[in-house]
């Protein structure tokens, strides 16, 4: 069935720059059937990622941008009048550590190490003369060592870094800090500086003494549950002949101290938890050895470890000031702290969300997003008192044609809901349809997809989405829910799904969904559930064992908790054991257990190089509800890991979410032409 457009309904322009003409009134058209110019096609084109950003030796900026049409190639790109390739097209900087990766490059004046995806070797590269990059480390054959979130070393010429060694065992990794000798043009084998335990991050370097910083954890714990510190001294040699715990080593204190920077006077900086349990700035005294606070505040000045090189703050030049960012209440701020004093100054900058910033003397980059500008850099100057701001411009965006769209957008509403706890609440981000062509029949609510963030430690945010225009310029209600256990509202919020992964998060999302059918925003028997990775999970939970939703989307979603404790990679080896608990809890919250509870339709995309959520995951559920006789679809993809990379998958899996909604929930026919996939049971 492909489905048709609607006589009665006005065609908006396929670019859109204006508001409605005036006198003309929008059509009435079912909800979920209005035509739309922003396409699958605009959004492929606009799920552009960034890897990380520095500053190079010029003061410009380099980053990492991710391709769609490219099949997801990451690439180093220099500013300038026009941004600029900094890499040649055969490679691509991404590194496999840990699988999430980051920290995948660095630079030093013009010197550029960056990770190759190909095979994961370190390269050296000169920017800007247009020398090709050399290897700096050897090749083991198949990309079996890992490298990520180096620092060139001051002290000596060398880099140091994160490795990760699978030559050993593919599933237990020995992960060290090693330093690389950068002199000449050969080869070097890594030189292991610190080892031990099971995984680090942040190694800094101190431009004043030889000394380094850097966090280190081990199971059963991820880096935001529990942590520490070093500081270690180099010898003469370059060796670390004797360090020392900062933070963290407290049984009784259980903190994650994160983010380690040295300070142009060579004061260690870093955020920790500590205390307040939100994660705030502080400083080592080394003479005293205490841990001092800079600045505290109930909001988080930091995020959770998922991938490497996470840059939450930076000193501004040679002084004692740090450009700072913190999430309080759904909401990003950005100032400048005065070290000395303590004092603070917030900054206005059109951003609402920031992430990722880099810091040089009276000016800094940041990345940043708002409820109408769409993932992008900008370049903040700061005046004498490094105060205020006196310009902003942004010199990259993700999707540098969202104006054309502006007329068609969506403006998200902070939603606080009840959840099944008395007394507590939750958070989310409600989307209402919108488009000035159209407006629903008199007597429709429209249909809603409810979106689960993943991690499950992770935050979702009030940023302008394509993907999530795509649905609500059609007539679909969307909500994003910050259920409990997500991030940016301090750690007894995210301690809420501790043991209760699978109970938390379906009765928040199912709460939500529920609130907005009360008052009268959404039909409450259109309700849809859509996630990714952790969020498939929910999805599938959700739809197991709450009878609230007609029909799922899983996107590499958890169906087997068993299966996914058996086959996690290191990094979450045991992180089902503080989500989820014993064996006995895996079976009761996996919904592959329980398929005869599923009432409703569910369609799943699965990439087939996943080492995060194998395969075999979601071609157990599929066979399982298709043999009870619910309709069901699978859509595998050659090529993809964890996550959708390609613009032309990208563009299948919203195409066909949307007409698979449609036909078995949604009471309309969308507007576009799309071919839908066979669905089993159905068709």
């Amino acid at each position: 069935m492909s489905s048709s457009s609607h006589a009665a309904s006005p065609a908006p322009p396929a670019s859109d720059t204006a508001e409605m003409p005036s006198g003309v009134k929008p059509a009435t058209a079912p909800y979920g059937s209005w035509r739309s110019p922003i396409t699958a096609d605009v959004v492929a084109s606009a799920e552009k990622r960034l890897g990380g950003i520095a500053v190079a030796g010029d003061g410009r900026l380099l980053w990492i941008e991710s391709r769609p049409e490219e099949k997801g190639r990451m690439v180093i790109v220099k500013e300038g009048n026009e941004p600029v390739d900094v890499i040649p097209e055969e490679f691509a900087a991404r590194t496999l550590a840990q699988e999430y990766g980051g920290g995948a490059f660095a630079v030093d004046n013009n010197v550029l190490v960056f990770s190759n995806y190909k095979d994961q070797r370190l390269y050296k590269q000169t920017v800007g003369i247009g020398s090709p990059p050399v290897p700096l480390t050897p090749y083991y054959g198949a990309p079996n060592v890992s490298y990520a979130d180096g620092v060139f070393d001051p002290h000596f010429s060398r880099y140091i870094t994160v490795i990760e060694d699978h030559r050993m065992s593919s599933l237990n990794p020995i992960t060290t800090i090693a330093a690389i000798n950068l002199s000449g043009e050969e080869v070097h084998e890594p030189k292991v500086l610190i080892s031990g335990s099971d995984f680090y991050a942040f190694p800094r370097i101190d431009q004043n003494k030889r000394r380094m910083a850097w966090i280190e954890w081990s199971h059963p714990y991820m880096p935001w549950n529990k942590s520490e510190l070093w500081v270690g001294y180099f010898s003469e040699s370059g060796d670390l002949d004797r360090w020392h715990c900062v933070a963290g080593a407290d049984q009784i204190l259980v903190e994650s101290p994160t983010e380690p920077k040295w300070s142009p006077q060579g004061e260690l900086f870093f955020v920790t938890d500590r205390g307040s349990g939100f994660w705030n700035i502080y400083k080592w005294v080394e003479q005293t050895n205490e841990v001092v606070p800079i600045y505290t505040l109930d909001a988080e000045f930091t995020r959770p470890l998922w991938v490497f090189g996470i840059s939450s703050y930076d000193f501004l030049g040679k002084s004692n000031r740090i450009i700072f960012t913190y999430r309080q209440q759904g909401r990003s701020y950005l100032g400048v702290l005065e070290c000395d004093s303590g004092s603070i100054s917030l900054l206005d900058i059109p951003f609402s969300d920031l992430s990722n910033l880099v810091a040089v003397d009276d000016y800094f980059y940041i990345e940043g997003a708002s409820a109408s500008i769409p993932l992008s850099l900008a370049k903040v100057n700061l005046d004498a008192s490094k105060t205020k701001v006196i310009d902003f411009s942004i010199i990259w965006s993700s999707a540098p044609a969202v104006a054309k769209y502006k007329s068609f957008l969506s403006t998200p509403e902070f939603v606080e809901f009840p959840t099944s706890t008395p007394g507590q609440k939750a958070y989310a981000y409600f989307y209402p349809p919108s488009n000035p062509y159209f407006q629903g029949l008199p007597d429709e609510k429209p249909p809603l997809l409810v979106r689960v963030h993943g991690g499950p430690t992770a935050e979702t945010r009030a940023i302008l989405d394509l993907n999530v225009q795509y649905w609500t310029s059609r007539g679909w209600a969307y909500v994003d829910v910050n259920y409990g256990g997500s991030t940016g509202y301090g750690r007894e919020y995210r301690e809420r799904l501790l043991e209760k992964w699978g109970i938390v998060d379906v009765d928040d999302c199912c709460s939500c969904a529920m609130f907005l059918v009360e008052r009268g925003k959404v039909d409450g028997q259109r309700l849809c559930i859509t996630g990714r990775s952790a969020g498939g999970y929910t999805t599938l939970a959700s739809i197991a064992f709450r009878n609230t939703f007609k029909a799922g989307a899983s996107v590499y979603g958890v169906a087997d908790l068993s299966l996914c404790k058996e086959e996690a990679h290191k990094f979450e080896k045991h992180d089902l054991d503080h989500f989820v608990g014993d064996e006995r809890a895996c079976y009761e919250r996996s919904p592959i257990n329980f398929v005869d509870q599923f009432m409703c339709p569910v369609i799943l995309f699965q990439g087939l190089e996943d080492k995060v959520v194998p395969p075999d995951q979601a071609r157990k559920i599929y066979k399982a509800l298709k043999e009870k006789g619910l309709p069901v679809a699978l859509v595998e993809y050659e090529g993809e890991q964890h996550g959708l990379r390609k613009a032309e998958n990208i563009k299948f899996t919203l195409e066909q979410q949307m007409v698979f909604f449609a036909r078995l929930v949604g009471k309309f026919e969308v507007a576009d032409n799309i071919i839908p996939i066979k669905i089993e049971n159905l068709d």
